[in-house]
């Protein structure tokens, strides 16, 4: 009986970033991209979200290599993490592997990974399946699609991608998306993100213009603020600061990583003397001055946020500097970027941000652009990727509108295993996905439990109850001394605390009179007790952790 391909996202559906999918076909199997996703408010502490490799691990002598798309973070992050539970070789354009080679030298495995670059049109063999790499156009330089072709048929991954005529890099290769389109496409996997937004996304020129506009007359320093990944806009930056005289400075440990590959690589070519070290801008005059910096999305150790809060090392803002917020907030960053634009108001700065200022336009595909991809590759089968679930719905109705049946339209979650033939697709039984949380060196140490209590401390702090019991007779030898953080201050809720103390005693008397010598049921009597006289009295509900100590 004829094998069947295997199609596993283990993330990017449902949700924003984490993008990952895994091909499969007998005894071969590929990946295409490894993201990382962000902590939402309720993570608290998380540092990163990674997907779950486990099904990656089972399966390793199956991995044949790893194709990425392009050099986001939510298409590259978890290669490290990734890598350090398997090995393959990794197969990405130059731009790609400068960043993914940088992330795998902070995590010190750079030399067990083989990378591999290659140019769009490139075809790679990796196992029973072929990989070609198209041109797209993106917000990152050395965007690309994927063509893979399989003992069943050929399946398109877009990856991220609009379509910019007008791009510096050269347009999406249209043409090549026709022509597989007419050899014929089993299976389309297709970004998602801007599926809610008619139209077309407006050029990468267009903020060129709008950028020179906010050069021109102006006499002040200015400072401008972007994705460090989006190198066509710090290019545009350089050119336009070179045009009016001033010298660019860089801050930012992501930006100068950025400009470092994308210098090395040639993607971006800098005159002598247009690039100074931002310690000598103090001996500039304020008007030959651009400072290019991170904090675009309001991150609290980001070099915008510390000049914004007078925690920066070299540079202080000061009245009359025009800050140029060239970027929109990713969803849920929005309070962050409001509190600093607040602060840079508060020290008297001129800021620009608002989006009718043309200072940032997406890298995705608008409505139209979607439609034109549907209409050249005319796929057999359409699976939505790269969104939310309103994203994911809102793009299979747009791939009906495009001429796919219903019926051959898949929506998925994480794990769900797509099964197709050359004439089916099926939709078969989950493999182990989900999310794996990062904080600090900790990989998967945090989990559900552990969330569960960081929310319950953040909202209604904690009480520590400590006794000294008698080995001998179990009675109370010192204590219960009541400790409290983030619930009450203590110094001015006295009788409060003698009352917590009379209820403690209370409960460690009836259960001495019990003769309970379980500390487990005393500590239970002992939290019981305290958790309803608190809600009875503060509508309160705090973690209490009695610690008993035998003497």
């Amino acid at each position: 009986m004829a094998e069947n391909l295997k199609i596993i996202p283990l993330g990017g559906l449902d949700e924003i970033g984490k993008n990952i999918t895994v091909l499969e076909y007998g005894k071969d199997m590929i990946v295409v991209d490894c993201g990382v996703g962000f902590p939402d408010e309720e993570m608290y502490g998380v540092d990163l979200v990674i997907p779950d490799f486990s099904y990656l691990v089972a399966n390793q002598k199956k991995l044949r290599g790893m194709f990425i798309t392009h050099g986001h973070e939510d298409h590259i992050g978890s290669i490290p993490y990734c890598m350090q539970q398997v090995n393959c070789p990794i197969h990405g354009t130059a731009m790609t592997n400068g960043l993914i080679k940088l992330k795998l030298e902070e995590h010190r495995i750079a030399d067990k990974v083989k990378l591999v670059t290659h140019q769009p049109g490139d075809v790679v063999k990796a196992g029973c399946f072929s990989v070609e790499f198209i041109h797209v156009n993106h917000s990152i330089a050395d965007a690309t699609a994927l063509a893979i072709k399989t003992p069943v048929g050929t399946v398109i991954f877009t990856g991220d991608f609009k379509i910019d005529p007008t791009a510096s890099d050269g347009m999406i290769d249209l043409a090549r998306f026709g022509q597989l389109g007419n050899e014929g496409v089993l299976a389309l996997l297709c970004d998602s993100t801007n599926v809610e937004r008619q139209g077309y996304t407006p050029s990468e020129n267009l903020v060129a213009e709008s950028l020179d506009k906010q050069f021109k007359n102006c006499d002040q320093r200015i400072i401008v603020t972007t994705f460090a990944s989006n190198m066509h806009r710090l290019r545009a930056v350089i050119d336009i600061a070179r045009r009016h005289g001033r010298k660019v400075a860089v801050s930012g440990r992501s930006m100068e990583n950025m400009i470092k590959v994308a210098t090395e690589l040639g993607y971006l070519k800098i005159p002598a003397g247009t690039l100074v070290d931002l310690a000598a801008i103090k001996s500039l005059p304020k008007n030959k001055v651009v400072i290019v910096s991170t904090g675009s999305q309001g991150e609290n150790m980001s070099a915008l946020y510390r000049m914004a809060f007078g925690t920066h090392k070299q540079v202080d803002i000061v009245s009359g500097d025009r800050i140029i917020i060239s970027a929109s907030a990713i969803p849920g960053n929005e309070k962050a970027v409001s509190r600093i634009i607040n602060e840079l108001y508060r020290k008297g700065a001129d800021v620009v941000y608002e989006k009718s200022e043309g200072l940032h336009v997406s890298g995705h595909a608008c409505q139209e652009e979607l439609k034109i991809i549907h209409g050249l590759v005319k796929p057999k089968f359409f699976i939505p990727v790269h969104g939310e679930q309103r994203h994911l719905q809102l793009h299979g109705r747009l791939a009906q509108q495009m001429g796919t049946p219903a019926k051959n339209i898949h929506i998925g979650e994480i794990g769900t295993v797509f099964e197709l033939s050359k004439r089916t697709c099926k939709v078969k039984s989950a493999v182990p996905a989900g999310m794996v949380l990062v904080d600090g060196t900790g990989v998967g140490d945090v989990g559900s439990v552990v969330l569960r209590d960081r929310k319950h401390l953040a909202q209604d702090g904690m009480i520590v109850v400590c006794v000294n019991i008698s080995s001998q007779d179990g009675g109370v030898i010192s204590g219960p001394d009541i400790i409290t953080r983030g619930f009450i201050y203590v110094k001015e809720s006295e009788d409060l605390i003698d009352e917590l103390r009379e209820v403690a005693m209370e409960a460690i008397e009836r259960c001495s009179r019990k003769r309970v010598r379980d500390w487990q049921i005393l500590k239970s009597a002992i939290k019981n007790d305290l958790s309803g006289y608190l809600y009875k009295t503060t509508k309160r509900n705090p973690m209490i952790l009695p610690v008993i100590m035998e003497i």
